[in-house]
């Protein structure tokens, strides 16, 4: 039932938010262990850039992939690499999820780090 109300509200909000080649959007999925975000291009329907806890990247800076600790981390190592990869401007998408915990962390710490949306 929760998850069925989750894919209604990604669906009415993906009506208007659209990613381009020049500002993607910057989609955040969360699962119970892991969260992961990826930059994504809906026009030309390619995955720009993506990265999750679950990454070997990450095996090393956190314990678990399910707390705010692991979004902030998350968050500062994505906007910083995706920022050297040129992109600077994107929208973001929460997925339906609540901007609260994991995800505004997340978003916060992607903010501080250099990413504008």
């Amino acid at each position: 039932m929760r998850y069925e109300g989750r894919e209604l509200r990604h669906k009415r909000v993906r009506k208007n938010v659209i990613g381009t080649s020049v500002k993607p959007r910057l989609c955040v999925s969360r699962s119970i262990k892991h969260i992961s975000a990826q930059l994504i291009d809906d026009i030309g329907h390619k995955t720009l850039y993506g990265l999750s806890t679950n990454s070997p990247v990450f095996k090393d800076k956190i314990k678990s992939g399910g707390n705010v600790k692991a979004a902030i981390t998350l968050g500062g190592e994505f906007a910083k690499s995706a920022v050297a990869k040129g992109f600077s401007a994107c929208v973001f998408d929460r997925a339906g999820f609540r901007y609260h915990g994991r995800v505004k962390a997340l978003a916060e710490a992607a903010r501080k780090n250099g990413l504008k949306f």
